[in-house]
């Protein structure tokens, strides 16, 4: 199949353009700053040249907008949404325009639309919406309203002849240098991977195979559209999660930190606490509802076979990650 990915040249973009092109798959990467061959120009805002790749594919997946991997600073944020609704809006005109329109848009959304909760997990049915939840930083909401003005560009979108799935993400695991776990890794490495203001907020993740799998499920099936959940089925507090990485590494011990030392941290890698201190319990109904089968279930085992993957590409790991690519 012709796959076209807008924003495809991040982490996540990376990861499906090598699958899909082992599996021999036509990949089409739109990006502002074309490198390589079938990387094509656009600007994530106006209708261009890239639009003849859109007509006559078969799925176009967009991963286009601003990195989470910032400050959350008033600009970042207007960024971060901006960048966002006009990539998708962008994106559904050209399906429209299309004389031969894709069978299938999968739309990049974010599984932090759902509320920061610990008493029950979120799927697509029964989970809660954030945004009013009591007690949470007043910008949180902003990162809700964000997800949900981009599911909804997506929604507006009149595109009869193409089905429609917002892609509410977890974190995807990968070995790829500038990544969340190479981070993740990195701060286990040091003896930093303790609990975090506790560590009973929820981390929900996806392994990267997993992650590649289930777009390729969702590409071959006809019945499914609107939210779909991409998230193991195992989320789990952020203290088991990084004694977990902590043992697939063979770091014995994690130092705590407080939320304030969160603050800082987050400060000096120049991220937000929202990314350490919300709790995403997601889980994936939908996709087990239709039968999906993860490989990668449990993060115990998830993280070995990423720790294995990043020791083989590596041999020894570099003392500090890269910086994470947009």
């Amino acid at each position: 199949m012709r796959v076209v990915l807008p924003g495809g040249t991040g982490q996540v973009g990376n990861i499906l353009n090598r699958a899909l092109t082992d599996a021999g798959h036509e990949v089409v990467v739109l990006t502002r700053t074309p490198r390589r061959e079938r990387e094509i120009h656009w600007d994530g805002r106006t209708l261009g040249p890239w639009a003849e790749a859109v007509d006559g594919s078969d799925v176009v997946v967009c991963l286009a907008g601003r990195s989470v991997s910032c400050r959350y600073t008033t600009a970042n944020l207007l960024a971060m949404m901006e960048s966002r609704v006009r990539s998708a809006r962008v994106v559904g005109r050209a399906i429209e325009a299309a004389a031969r329109p894709p069978a299938l848009w999968l739309q990049m959304s974010t599984a932090t639309v759902y509320a920061h909760r610990f008493d029950a997990p979120n799927d697509e049915a029964t989970g809660l919406i954030g945004g009013s939840e009591p007690g949470v930083p007043g910008y949180w909401a902003y990162s809700v309203e964000i997800a949900r003005n981009w599911e909804r560009e997506q929604e507006l979108a009149d595109t009869p002849h193409t089905r429609k799935v917002a892609l509410r993400s977890a974190m995807v695991m990968s070995p790829d240098r500038g990544g969340v776990f190479d981070w993740l890794l990195w701060l286990a490495r040091l003896g930093l991977g303790g609990p975090v203001a506790g560590g009973d907020q929820y981390v929900s993740w996806i392994h990267d195979r997993d992650f590649v799998r289930a777009v390729e499920f969702l590409a071959e099936r006809d019945d499914l559209a609107g939210p779909v959940n991409l998230a193991s089925p195992g989320p789990l507090p952020q203290r088991a999660f990084m004694r977990a990485l902590r043992a697939a590494w063979g770091v014995p011990v994690g130092l705590p930190a407080t939320r304030w030392m969160a603050g800082l941290g987050a400060f000096a890698v120049r991220s937000d606490t929202e990314l350490l201190l919300k709790s995403r319990r997601v889980v994936p109904g939908r996709l087990l509802e239709a039968g999906f089968a993860f490989e990668h279930p449990r993060w115990p085992a998830a993280a070995d076979d990423l720790v294995r993957r990043v020791r083989a590409a590596r041999g020894r790991v570099p003392a500090r990650p890269a910086r994470v690519r947009r």
